[in-house]
């Protein structure tokens, strides 16, 4: 749902709605907090970031009340991004930060699996844009960079996607039209090869600024 319709997307908010309401009746069992992630993520792209943030909280809490590294993880990435929505970047930053130094490839392995792509990937693609509206370009693009070096080395092309795509808008924002075409042709590429609609549209409406 998230790679085809997209985060915002009715049907994947009434998917996590359903899943978070059965994990709660089951006592929220531990190995699906992701759930909450899930839907906080729905909410943020929609705009709904009081409510995001309020998810956050609660797998913020939850996840240091059971001492899961894991869940804290996805809370600070979580929150990551949608305090960047919010354009309170300091805290942003703050909260990628801790998530990128909290996370293990080997003990947080089941969360590729659970979010569909590398927690630790995403992260750094969102710190890359953080940066650069906090006035740091060059640290921005290492960041995005270093994020889609990752992906490519993963060979995970769910992460692969999600990077190029965060990793587009520092090159737009800092004018690198050279960059981004390129940038925005892989994007593209791995798109449709995948079938990710989502990030496809994202790939063409970059790929279309470069040409304008």
């Amino acid at each position: 749902m998230l790679a085809v319709k997209g985060q915002a997307s009715s049907e994947t908010g009434r998917a996590y709605a359903l899943a978070l309401g059965l994990w709660e009746q089951l006592g929220s069992p531990s190995e699906f907090v992701h759930l909450l992630w899930g839907q906080s993520t729905h909410h943020a792209h929609r705009g709904e970031l009081d409510l995001a943030l309020r998810l956050e909280e609660r797998l913020l809490w939850l996840s240091h009340q059971r001492n899961d590294s894991g869940g804290l993880v996805l809370a600070h990435a979580s929150s990551g991004r949608t305090l960047m929505f919010a354009a309170k970047f300091a805290s942003s930053r703050s909260h990628s930060e801790k998530a990128l130094a909290l996370y293990d490839p080997i003990s947080h392995g089941p969360l590729v699996r659970q979010l569909g792509f590398h927690p630790h990937v995403s992260a750094r693609a969102y710190l890359g844009i953080v940066l650069l509206c906090l006035g740091f370009p060059d640290q921005a693009l290492a960041q995005s960079n270093a994020a889609i070096a990752e992906a490519r080395r993963l060979a995970h092309p769910t992460s692969l996607a999600v990077s190029l795509t965060l990793g587009s808008l520092p090159l737009w924002l800092v004018g690198d039209n050279a960059a981004l075409g390129e940038r925005a042709a892989e994007l593209v590429a791995v798109a449709t090869d995948q079938d990710f609609a989502l990030w496809g549209a994202q790939g063409r409406i970059y790929r279309g600024w470069v040409k304008v």
